[in-house]
């Protein structure tokens, strides 16, 4: 296959590779890893928000392979606690702390808040860098609340506390189908999708 058409996705998390797979597979593109496309480069992530990290880490991974790159940057942000864990989310509490420990923080943090003061957003900026240089930045959220309970075992991160109301269920609870049809990513995705795909149309 040839270089126009591998798409090197800045990730080593196979969860996230399975919905990026799921939602770009029709797109005609080799969509590999950077570990897959052989890059090993340390990318420092000093962005303020979301887009800026995004863009960071596909702008690198383009320089590097000299293909088309995308990277997204995710994380949750809870309204009782200012926004956070915000663009912090996966370094928060230290990288290497699991995220059993980190849920349970952010329950207690939440302890004897009120339902509609408990509301909180998954947020997935998403960009993409071409050789020539152009750039294309989507970003998109999912919104629901923090539970007063870990539940579920579908999902990843910070799942397992964000309450969806609409289904009774936290994110891990939902089957991944029904995830990525609203999630935060699967939305950046869908809608990086129909740029990728009008880009390509006007070529």
């Amino acid at each position: 296959m040839s270089d126009k058409k591998k798409l090197i996705f800045a990730t080593g998390n196979p969860g996230k590779l399975k919905e990026i797979k799921a939602v770009l597979g029709d797109l005609g593109y080799e969509i590999v890893t950077m570990k897959e496309a052989g890059i090993d480069i340390d990318i420092v992530e000093d962005g303020k928000t979301f887009e800026e990290n995004a863009l960071i880490k596909a702008k690198a991974v383009c320089e590097a392979s000299g293909c088309l790159a995308m990277a997204d940057d995710s994380g949750l942000e809870v309204d009782a606690m200012n926004k956070e864990p915000g663009i912090y989310s996966a370094r928060w509490m230290g990288y290497d702390t699991s995220y059993d420990i980190k849920n349970q923080a952010i329950i207690d943090k939440l302890q004897g808040v009120p339902d509609e003061e408990r509301t909180a957003r998954f947020v997935c900026a998403c960009a993409a860098v071409f050789p020539n240089g152009e750039e294309l930045v989507v970003k998109c959220n999912m919104e629901g609340r923090i539970g007063y309970e870990i539940a579920g075992a579908n999902g990843f991160g910070y799942d397992p506390i964000f309450y969806l109301p609409e289904y009774g269920k936290t994110s891990a609870e939902i089957t991944p189908e029904e995830k990525n049809a609203i999630s935060h990513r699967g939305k950046a995705l869908r809608k990086m999708a129909e740029l990728l795909k009008k880009m390509e149309a006007s070529e």
